[in-house]
């Protein structure tokens, strides 16, 4: 497209442009201006049209697909390979980055560092598949203002594993990947493992086609089965964010010689707390207890309060096949019905789970009270202890309610001292986080009966607290060792920057429409008013949609060997110590403090920092493959319930009509406006709605009754219509 002028409009004209016009005219005000970072808002304003801004971002999402724009992070978007900005330079760089594959093949390599992604042709791709890390040679061809580029090696596949359709054919079978891939993969027909005409499988690329137009050949894995079971949809969840299903056969065979009993010699160099009082708090359907606490009166009347964490690194030792399966993994992912671990069974649930009655190998942190519940004294090390009892949340919680039990006592002390952690936490400026989980009550072939939001009580938030100071504790003592010769001692540390002041912003000004008012002046201000959203939320739950809103505006917390603080706990030294059977993380934490426990230890932080990075992206991988369990499995429960009514309010508004939420299960659906007995105008900032005809208002947060029209489990979307006037 070349570049053009656009006419010149009278002071306020505005204009609202069709789908292809609008794609049109964004381009054009992109190619203007290469260096320009535009959101929707900003394009609307500089285009002066009338589009609203879903219909904007849907058309830069439609640009972005066909590779004219690069979508960034805050809703903003770039120009793909603009001259202006260019850094590339003269002649042929060598530079690594990761591939963003288009539908037509073609990619674009993102390199940190260099402003503009470097276009890949189809032919350069040298097998390079969406999302691999790959070394390009780049350059910027004469007379052209985009950098162009061709792969030179894969340095590391994002996926080695695809789930998709298998055709057979009489000389051969393809595997055709899900969709958004184009990518069709060839397999053995003799080597299907009964595989069946248009079954769902896994297919692992093993090798490429010679030639110019090379394809990738492929084994069959697993064989889902057909399509639309909900088995086979979780399964595929975890596959295509990652996560293999089963471990190699050599990690099992590693796990299953691990021996079961503690040899004497082991107790002996531990501190042995077995005989102090210990117990643990879990989900009753829990099998991996990772953590357990321990209860102790010292003879001067000070209180010992010791968390005990499975020992996993006693068993999993660094570089072993066990290990190097741990780090791919790096965590255990949990869907509605199932756990995909990150430790075989026989460590997760068996050797690592504190299980009651069993003598098991701990990392502590034992922390001593006085009697004004200040702490004292802190020590870390490794331990033997022996759990006496298992709690579930539930049964913690009735001994709390009731004063009556076992450990009763030492529940009660316990939960006072969290509530007061707690308020300390946020006397200085931590954001309470809480917010409803789903859960579900699934029959005996996994469909879902009830959905339900979890309640938190003191029991859960117990466990957390003493998690919290533990973590919080282990990083502060590894940061401060470090400065006692003037050095830095590399660790993990769990950070979180502050909120982006635009989006806090913009998420103040969508509250104080709605009828609360948010002071964002400052970084602790932010957290006090996000505070008051949260206690606001409590009292009106239709004031519960800002609380989501109000997390989207922060940044996400990660893994970094460069710490930062972690601004929503309003901690300065943060790490995650206490849950290594299901977070790698953890582990890597455990390895560095042991090993500055007596000696100074340094290991090489920018490996450190890789392994940091990795994990993180894990972990985005894992809370994206649960948030995908949870939506099928509410569509799957709400499609058992076509016809009927709910109660719900309006929780969004879009350009096909507004998305209600239900109470009590957060099921959330669509009422197409075509379904609604008069068109409506959006507000411009998308907080209400008018009838054109009646002049009614519907606001978000608003409450009413919907019916369920219809469900779509393979685009996990609801169906409702509107009831107006019935209760």
């Amino acid at each position: 497209m070349t570049k053009k002028k656009y006419p010149k409009r009278g002071h306020g004209e505005t204009r609202k442009l069709s789908a292809k016009e609008l794609q049109k005219d964004i381009l054009l005000l992109f190619q203007k201006d290469p260096k320009k970072r535009l959101n929707p808002k900003q394009i609307a304003n500089k285009l002066r049209i009338d589009n609203n801004k879903d219909s904007i971002l849907y058309a830069c999402e439609e640009l972005a697909k066909l590779g004219y724009l690069v979508q960034l992070e805050d809703f903003k978007y770039k120009l793909r390979g603009a001259a202006a900005s260019s850094n590339l330079g003269p002649g042929r760089k060598v530079l690594e980055g990761t591939m963003d594959m288009t539908r037509t093949g073609a990619g674009y390599v993102s390199v940190e560092g260099q402003e503009n992604d470097i276009f890949i042709a189809s032919k350069n791709m040298n097998t390079a598949l969406h999302g691999d890390k790959v070394r390009i040679k780049a350059w910027l061809p004469r007379g052209r203002n985009r950098p162009e580029g061709e792969v030179t090696e894969v340095l590391a596949r994002a996926r080695e594993h695809f789930v998709g359709t298998i055709w057979i054919y009489p000389r051969n079978a393809v595997v055709v990947v899900d969709p958004p891939s184009s990518l069709e993969i060839l397999v053995d027909p003799s080597k299907l493992m009964g595989a069946k005409d248009e079954d769902r499988v896994v297919v692992k690329i093993e090798s490429w086609t010679t030639g110019q137009h090379r394809q990738p050949m492929g084994v069959l894995t697993y064989v889902l089965g057909k399509a639309g079971t909900h088995d086979i949809e979780m399964k595929g969840i975890l596959i295509n964010n990652g996560f293999n299903l089963e471990f190699p056969p050599e990690v099992i065979k590693e796990a299953e010689a691990l021996g079961t009993e503690i040899p004497e010699v082991e107790i002996a160099i531990r501190r042995d707390m077995r005989k102090t009082p210990t117990f643990t708090i879990d989900p009753e359907n829990a099998r991996d207890f990772d953590d357990a606490l321990s209860f102790l009166y010292l003879p001067n009347g000070n209180l010992e309060v010791g968390v005990h964490i499975a020992d996993v690194t006693h068993y999993v030792h660094e570089n072993t096949t066990l290990d190097k399966e741990a780090l791919a993994r790096s965590t255990s992912v949990y869907l509605v019905d199932r756990v995909c671990p990150m430790l075989p069974e026989k460590l997760s649930n068996e050797l690592c789970s504190l299980r009651p009655n069993e003598d098991k190998l701990t990392f502590s942190a034992v922390f001593t009270f006085d009697a004004h519940d200040k702490i004292v004294e802190r020590w870390f090390g490794k331990t033997v202890i022996h759990s006496d009892r298992r709690f579930s949340y539930e049964e913690a919680q009735a001994v709390l309610d009731s004063g009556e039990g076992d450990f009763a006592k030492e529940l009660k002390v316990l939960n006072t001292l969290a509530h007061k952690l707690r308020k300390e936490r946020f006397k200085k400026g931590a954001i309470n986080f809480e917010s409803e989980e789903v859960r579900f009550r699934l029959d005996e072939n996994g469909v879902p009966i009830e959905v339900f939001t979890k309640e938190r009580k003191d029991a859960h938030m117990l466990i957390e607290d003493f998690m919290l100071l533990a973590n919080k504790e282990v990083a502060t003592f590894v940061s401060n060792k470090g400065t006692q010769d003037g050095s830095e001692i590399p660790f993990v540390y769990r950070v979180h920057d502050e909120p982006n002041t635009d989006k806090v912003e913009e998420l103040a000004r969508f509250a104080r429409q709605m009828g609360v008012e948010m002071n964002v002046t400052t970084p602790k201000d932010i957290a006090r008013s996000f505070n008051k959203l949260a206690a606001l939320a409590e009292e009106n739950e239709a004031l519960s949609i800002l609380g989501p809103i109000a997390i989207r505006t922060m940044a996400k917390a990660e893994y970094s060997s460069d710490n930062i603080g972690h601004y929503g706990l309003a901690f300065d030294f943060y790490s995650h110590f206490t849950s290594p059977i299901r977070r790698y993380s953890d582990v890597l934490a455990h390895r560095i403090l042991f090993d500055n426990l007596k000696a100074i230890h340094r290991v090489n932080k920018e490996k450190l920092e890789e392994m940091c990075k990795h994990v993180s992206k894990q972990e985005r991988r894992a809370a994206d493959a649960e948030r995908e369990s949870i939506k099928y499995k509410q569509v799957e429960f709400m499609s058992k319930h076509l016809g009927e009514v709910f109660p719900g309010f309006i929780s969004g508004i879009g350009d096909r009509g507004i998305f209600i939420e239900l109470r009590g299960n957060r099921c959330e659906g669509m009422v197409s406006f075509e379904t609604m007995n008069e068109p409506f105008e959006i507000d411009p900032g998308r907080l209400r709605i008018r009838g054109t005809y009646s002049k009614k208002e519907y606001t978000m947060g608003q409450e009413i009754q919907v019916r369920i029209a219809s469900t779509n489990l393979q685009r996990r979307q609801i169906e409702m219509v509107w009831v107006e006037g019935e209760s």
